[in-house]
């Protein structure tokens, strides 16, 4: 304990002049937008790079499973391309890309972060600014939805996962059009909720959720998962269903990105008289 006063008395200068520049640093960053936002660029870059690291070297070890999962998706493309007849009955589990037209671009992605036993969870990606990667992109998975894009840096890109009490997606029954607000309890990593769906619609165990098409982020009909369970709300009008998601979210290695080259367009007429 002698040692440590010792120390302390004799670098007692410098502790002090690191304290307050630490301190000036702070009130800098938070007062000025342009050092805050490079300040958060630049941490994004270092935090990125240690769990891409990170994620390489686990990766090393998983290679032989990830390698599985490819050959999977591989034969799923196979059968999509070959045989036409079995198309209906693959796509609920997924994403057949011949499906949406030339207003959408995919880009691939590899998954260096991912958290999923939090209330707010995300995902880090290896794809940013410097592939041409922006704010509010959707990503998925040959499976389904995975979250949407909120920060982007030069090389990274943060993910708001599907597991995250702060997201709403626009969701609806596959068999009919009536949607709803696909949300997390933050309970399960397997199981979200859709809420706000009519109680007209015809809901049953085991239907498919798909993703509505209602907003410039997903395109129409990108599966979510099967419905587990439902009720009514406090109000009686509106369902309350658990979906069963089609991706293990607690496994996520290689990802899509989706940018939906209309989105500008769109989102300046819908601008237009606000």
């Amino acid at each position: 304990m002698q040692q440590i006063i010792n120390f302390l008395i004799r670098n007692k200068t410098f502790l002090l002049f690191s304290l307050l520049f630490c301190i000036s640093l702070i009130f800098t960053f938070q007062s000025h937008s342009y050092h805050k936002s490079k300040f958060i660029n630049s941490a994004n870059f270092l935090t990125g790079g240690v769990y891409e690291s990170a994620n390489n070297i686990g990766g090393y070890f998983g290679l032989k499973k990830e390698n599985q999962i490819l050959l999977e998706e591989n034969n799923r493309l196979k059968s999509i391309l070959f045989n036409t007849k079995t198309s209906e009955t693959v796509v609920d589990t997924f994403i057949d890309s011949s499906l949406y037209d030339g207003n959408y671009i995919l880009k691939a992605a590899q998954v260096v972060k991912n958290s999923y036993s939090l209330t707010n969870n995300y995902l880090t990606i290896n794809k940013g600014k410097k592939d041409s990667i922006k704010e509010e992109f959707g990503v998925i998975t040959s499976k389904g939805i995975v979250g949407i894009l909120d920060k982007v840096s030069p090389n990274y890109g943060r993910v708001r996962s599907i597991l995250n009490s702060n997201i709403g997606i626009n969701a609806q029954l596959k068999k009919t059009n009536h949607f709803g607000i696909l949300t997390w309890n933050g309970e399960s990593p397997y199981i979200v909720q859709l809420i706000d769906l009519p109680k007209q619609a015809p809901v049953v165990v085991g239907d498919t959720i798909i993703t509505g098409g209602l907003s410039t982020i997903f395109p129409k009909g990108i599966p979510i998962g099967t419905v587990t369970s439902f009720k009514t709300d406090e109000t009686e009008n509106y369902f309350e269903i658990d979906v069963e998601l089609f991706n293990d979210m607690t496994n996520i290695g290689h990802v899509y990105i989706i940018e939906n080259l209309d989105a500008t367009e769109i989102s300046n007429l819908n601008n237009l008289d606000e």
